[in-house]
């Protein structure tokens, strides 16, 4: 395409260089702005918490950083209005093209398809990818195109389809559009995603976790050489960095999920030179691909169900009596429940916004069936609380506890809050 394309570049959850699909592509037709748009207004329910903010809040400045060296400053921009933000953008560059990667929660599908046909309305042409997934939700399905309901039956078809693992090389260099200087943008530190009031507690954040797309890649190395051998082993030890601690980077999309699926099969490749047969190493594989599948059966549920954020898959518990207690839900966020395990998992998440996998089970379950209160409140609890909050891995988390998936728990199994703590081997 010639140079005369002017690519407006829709950044959301995929802040970074490597492996950004509409990134490659307006970088490789013409000249183009990278914009992200914070706009709180359209964020709802669904508001993003205070570590939640505090990642992004680096995120954002890391993703500035990568994008300079290759030519040209992220443009941020406070909105009102999304639409109104990229029209703007548009109007000051002289755009004709939007590019952006799809995202799959229920809030952003709906504005997704709203802004694109605005967009079309007006003459620009508009393109979207898939950055965030090994399969697009639309492309696996039943014998009858029916979308599956279970895990198993999904993740069985995944496997069957071939994943291309050749990533695309990075843009080198990137050619601003002119005009940038019209556009009415702003500082990171200006969209006001920490305040003074949360500065203290997020200082506790900054000695443990360093947000970007470049330490991502540290993370992903140290892992793959460092646990994953052990991962079927040390991954129930709530003690330890016995997990990949890759969550955050890939909710944020600083660590694109086809990235790790290519490092975890070439380690496999490599292993397979030096050792005949080592079951646990396999079974290690196995696991962590499945940890894999399930952030990909979330985009799936969400996406084929998009009511599930607010009421259950199935209608068993449409008209459970769940008890409305707000005085057991504030004992429940504030860890004093009388539960030593489940205590501490509630005061570590609200301290440091991050708990182990393990203690999220332990302390959902308990939410659910001991206290019997709505699942849709802890599920919004741990929006507002968890540093890798992700609105469709938690939706999918807290419908298989309550019981609201055709293959979760039943609500009569407690995962007791006594024993939970002491590991054990399971798949």
């Amino acid at each position: 395409m010639s140079s005369e394309v002017r690519t407006i570049v829709w950044f959301r959850r995929d802040l970074r260089i490597e492996d950004n699909p509409a990134l490659a592509s307006a970088a490789k037709d013409g000249c183009l702005i990278p914009v992200f748009i914070w706009c709180p207004n359209e964020e709802g329910q669904f508001y993003p918490g205070r570590a939640s903010r505090w990642w992004l809040k680096q995120s954002l400045s890391d993703l500035d950083q990568a994008l300079r060296s290759l030519g040209t400053p992220l443009v941020v921009i406070k909105a009102e209005s999304t639409l109104a933000a990229l029209l703007q953008c548009a109007g000051a560059i002289g755009a004709n093209r939007v590019v952006y990667n799809h995202l799959y929660d229920p809030v952003s599908l709906v504005r997704d398809h709203k802004i694109k046909s605005e967009l079309q309305a007006v003459g620009l042409s508009v393109q979207s990818f898939n950055a965030d997934l090994l399969y697009e939700p639309w492309e696996v399905s039943d014998q009858n195109g029916i979308a599956f309901t279970t895990f198993n039956e999904f993740w069985s078809k995944c496997l069957d389809v071939p994943v291309d693992i050749i990533l695309p090389l990075p843009p080198w260099r990137l050619v601003p559009a002119s005009g940038i200087e019209n556009i009415q943008s702003c500082s990171v530190e200006e969209l006001g995603l920490e305040n003074n009031s949360e500065k203290s507690s997020n200082a506790l954040l900054n000695r443990v976790w360093i947000p970007g797309c470049r330490n991502s890649d540290k993370l992903l190395t140290e892992f793959i050489d460092g646990h994953l051998r052990e991962y079927s082993k040390s991954r129930m030890k709530v003690d330890g960095n016995t997990t990949s601690l890759l969550s955050p980077y890939l909710h944020f999309g600083e660590l694109s999920v086809r990235k790790i699926y290519r490092a975890v099969r070439m380690k496999q490749i490599e292993w397979a030179q030096y050792d005949e047969k080592d079951a646990d190493f396999e079974e290690s594989i196995t696991l962590f691909l499945r940890s894999l599948g399930l952030r990909e059966y979330s985009r799936y549920l969400c996406f084929n169900f998009p009511f599930t954020h607010e009421r259950s898959l199935l209608g068993n518990l449409r008209h459970y009596p769940w008890r409305n207690d707000q005085g057991e839900f504030k004992a429940w966020r504030q860890g004093k429940t009388g539960y030593p395990l489940v205590d501490a998992g509630m005061r570590e998440l609200w301290a440091t916004g991050w708990i182990h996998n393990r203690t999220r089970v332990v302390v959902a379950s308990f939410f659910v069936k001991v206290l019997l209160l709505p699942w849709t409140w802890g599920m919004k609890y741990f929006w507002d609380t968890l540093l890798d909050a992700d609105l469709e891995s938690d939706i999918l988390g807290w419908q298989y506890i309550s019981g609201s998936l055709p293959d979760g728990h039943e609500l009569t199994r407690l995962d007791s809050p006594e024993t939970l703590n002491r590991p054990k081997r399971r798949t």
